[in-house]
C-alpha cells in the first residue's frame, strides 16, 4: 500500500471506508518528518517499538499517544521505531504540513 497505508478511504487499500485509516509505519532514527496537524481527524498513534519525542514529550514502546485536530505535532525520532496508526475519520488531504525552521 502507499507509505505504509493500507485501510481507509484512498486507493491502494486492503479495505475501503471513509470511517478510519489504519498505517503500520516504520522510521528510521533521527528521520526528518514534517511538523503537521490535521484540520479535521483524530490520530491514535501506538508506538510498537522504539523511542520519539513528539514536541517534548517522550514517548516510549508500548505507549499510545493521540493526536487531536488542530494540535501541532514535531515528532523526532530518538531510535528506529515502528507505529500501528489509526486516524479517523479516513480523510487522506487533512495532513497540514508546517515548514520545519
Amino acid at each position: 500500500m502507499k507509505d505504509g497505508w493500507f485501510v481507509g478511504n484512498f486507493t491502494p487499500t486492503s479495505f475501503s471506508t471513509p470511517y478510519f485509516e489504519v498505517c503500520y509505519k516504520f522510521h528510521k532514527k533521527d528521520e526528518f518528518w514534517d511538523k503537521h496537524y490535521h484540520e479535521k481527524s483524530t490520530e491514535i498513534n501506538l508506538l510498537v517499538s522504539g523511542s520519539m519525542m513528539i514536541n517534548e514529550t517522550i514517548i516510549k514502546e508500548g505507549q499510545i499517544f493521540v493526536i487531536e485536530p488542530h494540535f501541532v505535532a514535531d515528532p523526532t525520532f530518538l531510535t528506529d521505531c515502528s507505529l500501528v496508526v489509526i486516524k479517523t475519520p479516513s480523510n487522506p488531504n487533512d495532513k497540514i504540513v508546517i515548514k520545519k525552521d
